[in-house]
């Protein structure tokens, strides 16, 4: 048997999946490593290659990335100051869109070395690009003239994924995307049956595994049985997303293998919303304009008096708002964290969160917002507080009501969205680089929208992550990652199928 697994990351993002793996081959009797990121958007690339170039280091990471973390201060030039590893990086995380001309061709030597290297034990990860099958992109599209879904080459870039998987020929391999996909359909038929049947096929062959079916798991299952609900396995967040493990036929065959899998290795504590960003160091968000600590506690100390004089209000609310309205102290906070965010209670989600050697809490710092949505963050993070959950658009009072035609649809009713602290987060997704009306802060007194920081605690990026690119940027990454600690757990059992013997 081979002394090492080599991973292969298609359409990889930030990096979630890789990281969960990484992380995984260093506590794996094997070890497993990543070989190639391919990813084609320039930040998230920058941060995959980052992110390569300090795994590369075997005792830890480099001090002067500490160094520049906890000083606010840019990073060195990696290339000049460890060529060596940087050099590994960049051959790791290669910027290359799959599909376009040429590309196949310039991995498919990086795939055929791999698997000679390592005599057929390597696996395949990624997730294709979700918009199309999303309801959210599935809603959009259909607003679109002439859009027409035969046409839209991102309902077929899985095939990019199926061919790689045909050449790499790996032991193993795992699929992510959204659950839109089992309802998604093009030519008049379901999507997934397609990505299913050509999964099957690739290759010498494999068999499909879900990770958390009960029973048999090597006979035919349903398309359903692939979904994975992440708050059920440590992950403060209800992301549900299809995961379709599979095993090349080779190493299924004359086995006995039953379910649910993901539940041998699930840590056995829950975790909400409150369990990873209520130490984080507390901050005020911003006016959008002129602000400053002072005119922010007058805009939202006014909108606290106005809306507890409001009649039409719930009145348990009411307290809630005259406490804030009189708060002497009120908006002592800053906008950029300075200090680091407080213990979380111990647990392995906490383990692997926390790093000691940071002395903030990296990339927490707040939006500005328009008085108006200040307005609407206070009083819907109240409600909240008050009722256990997040009010509706017709939950409102006048005052706070958007000024939009359509706004009466019933289809924005859950346009400002508070994050229950209680509850795990509702899905976080790429959205939250347009705006925080979705990602609403359970604090009344800190009335804002949720930072990266706080956003990647939710998706289970360590503290040591850093998101490369614009704030923006970073907002988007974040949601477009798979959560670490979920595919740490899914590279532990990658790692067992392939390796224990039949």
């Amino acid at each position: 048997m081979s002394k090492k697994i080599e991973i292969v990351d298609l359409f990889a993002g930030p990096g979630g999946l890789g990281e969960g793996f990484s992380a995984a081959g260093r506590e794996t009797a094997t070890p497993m490593s990543i070989r190639l990121s391919v990813e084609k958007d320039a930040f998230a690339i920058q941060t995959l290659r980052l992110r390569a170039f300090l795994r590369s280091f075997e005792n830890g990471f480099p001090t002067a990335y500490y160094e520049a973390l906890n000083g606010s201060n840019r990073f060195p030039d990696w290339a000049a100051t460890h060529p060596a590893n940087w050099k590994l990086a960049v051959e790791e995380a290669q910027q290359l869109e799959l599909g376009t001309a040429g590309v196949f061709e310039q991995v498919s030597s990086i795939l055929d070395d791999a698997r000679e290297r390592c005599d057929g034990l390597t696996v395949l990860i990624g997730g294709p690009p979700c918009q199309a099958y999303s309801l959210a992109g599935r809603s959009r599209n259909a607003g679109k003239k002439d859009y027409v879904a035969e046409r839209d080459g991102r309902h077929f870039l899985y095939q990019e994924y199926v061919a790689i998987l045909d050449r790499l020929r790996p032991a193993a391999f795992v699929m992510e995307n959204v659950k839109g996909m089992l309802s998604s359909q093009v030519h008049g038929g379901p999507i997934f049956e397609r990505v299913f049947d050509d999964l099957k096929s690739a290759g010498d062959g494999y068999v499909l595994i879900p990770l958390t079916a009960e029973g048999d798991l090597l006979v035919d299952h349903q398309a359903k049985d692939f979904v994975v609900r992440a708050e059920e396995h440590g992950v403060p967040q209800a992301r549900h997303r299809v995961f379709i493990v599979g095993l090349r036929s080779d190493l299924a065959h004359g086995r006995k293998l039953a379910g649910p899998l993901l539940a041998k290795v699930t840590p056995s504590q829950s975790n909400s919303v409150a369990t990873v960003i209520d130490g984080m160091p507390k901050l005020r968000s911003g006016l959008s304009r002129n602000d400053s600590a002072a005119d922010w506690a007058d805009v939202v100390r006014e909108w606290a008096r106005k809306l507890s004089a409001d009649h039409a209000l719930p009145r348990s609310v009411i307290p809630a708002l005259r406490q804030i309205s009189k708060a002497n102290e009120f908006g002592r906070h800053g906008r950029v964290s300075k200090g680091v965010a407080d213990p979380i209670s111990a647990s392995a989600l906490a383990d692997w969160l926390v790093d000691p050697r940071l002395e903030v809490s990296v990339q927490h710092e707040t939006r500005g917002h328009i008085n108006g949505d200040l307005g609407r963050y206070l009083y819907a993070a109240t409600f909240a507080r008050t009722y256990g959950y997040s009010p509706k658009l017709k939950e409102f009072p006048m005052i706070l009501q958007p000024n939009h035609a359509n706004r009466e649809s019933g289809a924005f009713a859950d346009r400002f969205r508070v994050q229950l602290a209680d509850s795990p987060a509702t899905t976080v997704t790429s959205h939250i680089s347009k705006d925080g009306h979705y990602f609403i802060h359970p604090d009344p007194e800190q009335c804002r929208s949720l930072t990266v920081r706080e956003a990647a605690r939710l998706q289970t990026f360590p503290d040591n992550y850093f998101f490369c690119g614009p704030r923006t940027e970073q907002y988007k990454q974040v949601g477009n990652a798979v959560p670490c600690f979920l595919a740490r757990q899914i590279a532990h059992i990658v790692h067992d199928l392939i390796t224990v013997e039949k």
